[in-house]
Order: structure tokens, then sequence, then C-alpha cells
């Protein structure tokens, strides 16, 4: 019924609504009413007659029509104007607000106007000229910047053709440092400069050259030094020479350069005898030489007094020999002690501004003058001594301590190294080719363990006398091979008694009865743990020389070092444990006392830091950095059992209250302060094992 009802509606619409193609008119793009064709199919009066009409009905029509339009008009008027008189008073108000409107927005524009005029006036006088001048000082000093950004490029531009040139006048001191000043500038001032992306490499390229070329020309110079005639009374061949290649050498720390020379001496040596034996063969007219032409049998035929004339003349040359080789060798000396001199007062300047790194190669230059490496030490040993039991002097020995003077009054000795040279060559033996057999005996294995041992020189005086006696007993079996295996065991003896006589000192504290000290300081600890660590790192050297010497059936007795070795680890292992243990204790009797209650950091906590502060202290100048940081684990370890201990004993676990909260402030003061110790700052000290473990 609802939709017949909805279907009904729907048809008297459609007959009601005109078509939508009728009502197309108005939107086609040509609907213009001045158009009679549009205006008639709009007011479809097309029926009626405009020019006088054609019947009366029409006519009549078109003006009942007028009539009703104009009717329809003047309701239309009328209705507007009663509309108007009933809102009469609101458009009467509208209008004067909309005038006054318009005053206010003539003023404000006016206002605005005047403002903007102000402020264009003020940005002319007051801002642009300043903002001007702001932009000229920066656009000046980034000009400056430039220029000096453009010379530095220029002067680094100029770097390979000045070291090219500094080379060839052999100013290898010169070329290294206009190109380590160089690769700093472009590591710093020019990073990132494409141009110059190249040059880093290249500089690399050219100082290791260097490296080659003052190598070579050292193992050049040595030569020439060491197979020059003897007529030629020059002490010292191009000093100044010798000394440019010295400070290369050591400014690139190429130590092993007296094994150089050694090789060269050796072979230099081994020359000036073939040349005395040739000489004197030569002058005996006893030996046919057309029948005996072995050199070695022309030797055998020499009488004893030829012999003995032939030594005589070898030995003269040696002395001549070996006081070139001083004079050389003082220089050495001396351009060393100025360089570590040098280094002592940097590395105290470092001290006292509040570091204390060391630099690369620092420790090895400082070896080069210890133990008698330098033979013109020895030298000056044997003739102080010789003149004391002889005061008489051939002419040669007399020239050969002017020389010896002369060549040494180069550069100024730092009082600490004299001390050290005098204390060192009054423990060499008094023969100067045994001397120089010991000196040129030790190798770059000593050069690399002064890194660790001899900085601050930081061991007790008598394990380097132990050294020394090490050397001697090594030059004795070098002399004497046949009593290795008696020399070897009175060696193993002595280290055994150095061992056991420390612990008794230390451990067993017997140096507060023997010396009088008041107590054995962790500092005492350290530094005999560190001169152990020492004579360790020996005993493999000392063994090596000593199985040279024996017969492969005598090995078995090198077990001695094997159980030294061992014992002195044991040893070493002990003083670390009772470094822990001396913390330990402190641990117990501070933390049983320990209440988790206000203020933060608590006392037990701050004294427990200040005692772990002064170990650090006395410690860590005399350990390397990495038994500093496994020492510190270790007290660490120690640390947390006893907090976690007193921690359970007091019923404080990790839920988040308010005891925690204490607890967690005291554990972060204790790990600050513990990181903050010099080569501690990135010990893991994994806190939270101080709680208990939820089940």
């Amino acid at each position: 019924m609802y939709l017949l009802q909805r279907e009904k509606i729907h048809e008297r619409c459609k007959n009601i609504c005109p078509n939508k193609d009728d009502l197309s008119i108005f939107m086609r793009p040509d609907f213009v009413l001045n158009d009679p064709a549009t205006f008639n199919t709009v007011l479809p009066w097309s029926h009626f007659s405009v020019a006088g009409g054609k019947n009366s009905r029409d006519g009549a029509s078109s003006r009942l029509l007028q009539e009703k339009l104009s009717h329809y008009l003047d309701v239309v008027e009328v209705s507007i104007a009663r509309q108007i008189s009933l809102r009469s008073e609101a458009f009467f108000h509208a209008m004067s607000s909309q005038h006054e409107l318009q005053d206010r927005l003539r003023e404000t524009a006016v206002a605005v106007a005047t403002l903007r005029a102000r402020t264009a006036v003020m940005d002319r006088v007051m801002c642009r000229g300043p903002l001007q001048a702001l932009k000229d000082t920066v656009t000046r000093s980034n000009c400056t910047k430039l220029h000096g950004k453009l010379k530095l490029m220029a002067a680094v531009q100029q770097t390979q053709p000045t070291v090219q040139l500094l080379l060839s006048t052999s100013e290898f001191v010169g070329a290294l440092e206009l190109i380590a000043t160089t690769k700093e500038v472009l590591q710093q001032e020019l990073q990132g400069i494409h141009s110059f992306r190249h040059l880093g490499s290249q500089l690399c390229e050219m100082e290791k050259l260097i490296d080659k070329m003052i190598v070579a020309d050292f193992t050049t110079y040595s030569r020439s030094d060491l197979n020059r005639s003897f007529e030629d009374d020059s002490q010292v061949l191009e000093k100044d020479r010798l000394q440019s290649l010295v400070f290369g050498l050591l400014r690139q720390r190429k130590l092993d350069f007296l094994d150089i020379y050694s090789e060269e001496m050796m072979q230099a040596a081994k020359g000036i005898v073939r040349q005395c034996v040739l000489r004197s063969v030569s002058q005996i007219e006893d030996i046919d030489t057309d029948t005996v032409v072995k050199l070695q049998d022309q030797m055998r035929l020499m009488k004893f007094s030829q012999w003995f004339e032939l030594l005589q003349n070898v030995f003269e040359h040696f002395v001549l020999f070996l006081t070139r080789i001083k004079a050389t060798l003082s220089v050495i000396r001396n351009v060393v002690l100025e360089v570590l001199d040098s280094c002592q007062r940097s590395h105290e300047d470092e001290e006292d501004s509040g570091g204390s790194s060391l630099r690369p190669g620092e420790a090895e230059l400082a070896y080069l003058t210890h133990e008698g490496l330098f033979i013109s030490d020895a030298l000056n040993e044997a003739e102080r001594r010789s003149s004391t039991a002889a005061p008489s002097k051939t002419q040669t020995q007399t020239r050969a301590e002017t020389s010896g003077s002369d060549s040494a009054s180069g550069t100024t000795e730092s009082s600490s190294s004299r001390e050290q040279t005098t204390n060192t060559t009054s423990s060499l033996p008094t023969g100067g080719t045994t001397s120089i057999e010991i000196c040129l005996s030790i190798r770059a294995t000593s050069y690399i363990i002064s890194l660790h041992y001899f900085i601050l020189y930081i061991v007790f005086r008598t394990v380097l006398l132990l050294i020394r006696i090490f050397l001697e007993y090594c030059q004795c079996v070098n002399d004497i091979p046949s009593i290795t295996t008696d020399m070897l065991t009175r060696l193993a003896d002595l280290l055994k008694h150095f061992n056991s006589r420390s612990c008794q000192l230390v451990l067993g504290a017997g140096a507060l009865q023997v010396v009088g000290l008041k107590t054995i300081t962790t500092k005492n600890l350290a530094l005999v743990s560190r001169c152990l660590q020492l004579v360790v790192h020996y005993i493999p050297i000392i063994r090596a020389h000593f199985e040279t010497k024996l017969q492969p059936k005598q090995y078995s007795i090198l077990r001695h070092f094997d159980h030294i070795t061992k014992d002195y680890n044991d040893h070493i292992a002990e003083i670390s444990a009772k470094l822990v243990a001396i913390m330990d204790g402190l641990f117990e009797r501070v933390l049983s006392k320990y209440e988790v209650k206000a203020p933060m950091p608590s006392l037990c906590f701050r004294n427990v830091c200040k005692q772990m502060a002064k170990m650090h202290e006395a410690i860590h100048d005399l350990l390397p950095e990495e038994q500093t940081q496994m020492l510190f684990l270790r007290i660490n370890t120690s640390f947390k059992m006893h907090l976690k201990r007193q921690l359970s004993r007091l019923g404080v676990i990790n839920d988040g209250g308010p005891q925690h909260g204490l607890v967690v402030v005291d554990v972060a003061f204790y790990t600050e302060n513990v990181q903050a110790l010099r080569s501690l700052e990135r010990l893991d000290l994994n806190m939270p094992e101080i709680w208990e473990q939820k089940r």
C-alpha cells in the first residue's frame, strides 16, 4: 500500500515538474535575453502581438499581463519598503558602524604608514650601518682565515721540493721534521682539502725512503770511517755529518744502528789484521812466496821474534783503531745524551702540567746510555786504571787520551746521565777488547725491555747490580767455555738466593729488622714485583747464551732455569695476592660496620674510595697499565664479596625500595671514584653482582 502511494506521488511530480531539457537553456554558454529566440523561449509570449496585434483578445491579454506584472512590482516594492522600515534601525546602525569602521581603518592605515616610515628611517640610520660593519668584520675575518689557509697550502705544496733539497744536502733531520710538521698540518689545519688527499700517503712513502737512506748513509759512513788510512790524524770523520745521521736515526727510533757499526767494525778489524800480516810476511826474506803460496803456511814459517813484532804491529794499529772508535762513539753518546735530556725535560714539563704520558722511544733512548753500551766509557775506565797502575804512557797512549778528551767535549751532559755513566763504567772489565765484546753483544731485545723496566730507572739498585753480574758471568763463559757448567750452577744459586732473600725481606718482613723499616708498604711490594719481573725477562736470554756454550749431552742442566723461572713467577703471584689481601682485610673491617642510612654517600664508602685511591697512587707508577687493571679487578671482586655479605646480613635486596636506592647511590659513588683513577677508566666493575639472585 505504501509503495502504491509513493508511486502516485512520483507520477504527479513528473507531471508538475518540467522536463530537464526545457531547463537546459539556462545552462547554455550562449544564453542571453537580448536574443529574441532565447527571450521567447524563456517567456513564451510569442502568441502576443507587440506591433498592434491582430485581434483584440491578444492585446487585452497583453495589457492584462502588463498590469499584473506592474502590480507584482508594486507588491515587491511595498514589501521591500516594509522590510526596510521594520529593519531601519539595524540598517542605519550597520551603515554608521561601517562608516566608523572605515574611519578607524583609515586612521590605522595612516598609523601603519607612519610606523613603517619611522622603521625604515631607523633601519637606514641605526641598523644598516652596524650590520654592514658586522658583515664586513666577518667577511674580513673569513678572508684573513682564507688567506692564512692559502698561505699554508702554498707552504705545504712546497714540502716535497724542500724535502728533496734537504735530502740532497743530507739534512735528514730537517727533512723528517718538515714531513712530521706537514703531516700534522694536514691532519689538523687542512683536513678535508681535496687537492691534498694523496699528499699524506706520499709523505709516508718519503719518510720510509728517508729511513732507508739514513741507514744506508750511516752504513757508508761507518765503512768509510773505519777503513780510512791511519795516516789521517782526524779522530772523527765528518763530525757534523755523523751528528746529523745519529739525530735522524734516534728520531726514527732506528736504535739498532750500533749493530750496523759493530758489524762494520768487526770487518774493519779483520781487514787490519790481514793487512798487518800481509805486510809482515812480505818483509820476511826467508819465506819463499813462490813455494809457499798460502798465507797461513807462510805465517807458520815465522820466527818468535817475527811473531812478536807482528803482534806488536797489530796492537799498535788496534790502539789507533780503537781510539777512532772511541772518538766516534763519544760523539754518538753525546748526541744520545742531548736527546735524552731533552726528553726528560719535556717529561718533567708534562708532569708539572698534570700529564705523565711517555713519548714512544724515550725508554729505548734512555737504555742506550745504560750498562756500558758505549765502549768509550769502558776505554775511559781502562785508561784511568792503567794510568793508576803505570804513571808513564807511551806517545800513542797519550795521543789516545788527548783524542778521548777532545771527542768528549761536545754536548754538556746532565748530572743524572753523567752519574749513571760513572756508576756503569766502574763495573766493567778492565780490558778494552773484552769491553767491546760485552757491549756489542747486547741486541735489540735489550732495547725493548727497557721500555717497561728502566723508565724513571724504577727498580732497586740491587737488581741493577744483579744484571751486571749476569753480564760478567756471560763474559766469563765467553772467555773460558770449559767452565760453563760450573758457572751455570753458580748463577742458578745466585738467582735462587736473590729470590729467597727478596721473599724473606719483603713478604717475610725481614726488612723491618735488617734496615729498620717501620712497615712494608704497598709500594715496596710493587717495586719488588717489578724487580722480579725484570729478572724473569732476562732468564731466557741468559739461558740461550749458556746453551750455545754447552754440549748437547749437557743440556739437561738447563732445567735449573725452568725451576727458577717457576719460583720467580710464584713469588710474583704471592706479592699480587698480598696486595689483594691488604685491601681484603680493609674491606672486611670497614664493610662489617656498614649501615644503609642517610646521608649518602656514606662515610664507609668514602673511606673505601680513599683507601683505593691511596693504593692506586702507590703502585700506578711502578706497575704496567695491564697489571694495574688486573690487580684492581681482583680487589674489586673482594670488595663486592664483602659488600654482598653485609647486604645479605642487613636484609637489603634489589626491590627498588628506599634502602635499595640508598645502596645504589653508594655504589654509584664507588664506581665513579674507581673509574676516575688513571688507566682504570674503562674497567668493568660489574657491580650488579652484589645483589642476591632471585630464585
